[in-house]
């Protein structure tokens, strides 16, 4: 299924986040996903990353898991900031080490 996102509004301190699911027999399905903007600064989320993650919440979703009305709640901002970090981690372990600079030295 492909998400298309159609729109967000505000819920007390939640943005909703409006989808169009697109089935592969093209019938379409809206899904509603909230997500708490007071938890967003502790994990590391802009607000403009919210409806990505939103939309990527969507797609990984359980094949099964019934509703249309779902949240991005803390357990899946925990999991994306420690994501976040691990890759953090591991683009700094690439980084090759900087040797220092001694210049040329003519020769004696």
């Amino acid at each position: 299924m492909q998400y298309i996102l159609i729109g967000f509004s505000h819920d007390d301190s939640f943005r909703v986040f409006v989808f169009e699911g697109i089935a592969d027999d093209h019938t379409r399905t809206r899904f509603a996903v909230r997500a708490d903007l007071a938890l967003i600064g502790s994990y590391g989320i802009r607000v403009q990353e919210l409806p990505m993650l939103c939309r990527r919440f969507l797609e990984d979703r359980e094949e099964g898991r019934p509703g249309r009305a779902l949240t991005f709640g803390e357990n899946e901002m925990r999991l994306h900031a420690s994501i976040c970090a691990a890759e953090r981690e591991a683009a700094q372990k690439r980084k090759a080490p900087r040797r220092p600079f001694f210049g040329v030295s003519a020769p004696r």
